[in-house]
């Protein structure tokens, strides 16, 4: 399969972090799409884009931990970020999953459902 997935506009802002240089970050990003291409066994959707996100954040921090040990401001783990904001979207459908559960379970309350003789 072709690969057309255009590059994250946040690149740059991790390859900053990480300290690492935009064509390298770039050069992941490809490797990671790859990778969630050929796991998905796709290149489309909402589980391979989530899968390409999390191979490029699990191969930057890879690229970041073979840094030298005396450097003294060690580039920070990004990885939690992604984390944090898949929780959060969760968080949201499972609030309206219990709402939508909660006035339907009053409505057939109000309403019981009448019994044929």
């Amino acid at each position: 399969m072709k690969n057309n997935m255009s590059a994250p506009k946040i690149l740059p802002w991790i390859a900053r972090k990480a300290g690492i240089s935009d064509e390298l970050a770039l050069k992941l990003w490809r490797r990671a799409v790859s990778e969630a291409e050929h796991l998905t066994g796709n290149a489309s959707g909402a589980e391979y884009y989530g899968l390409a996100v999390e191979r490029f954040l699990a191969i930057v921090e890879d690229e970041v931990g073979g840094t030298p040990a005396y450097r003294l401001d060690p580039a920070p783990r990004i990885s939690w970020m992604w984390h944090h904001q898949t929780r959060m979207s969760l968080l949201s459908l499972m609030a309206a999953q219990n709402a939508y559960r909660y006035w339907q379970t009053t409505w057939e309350n109000m309403n019981p459902a009448k019994k044929a003789a």
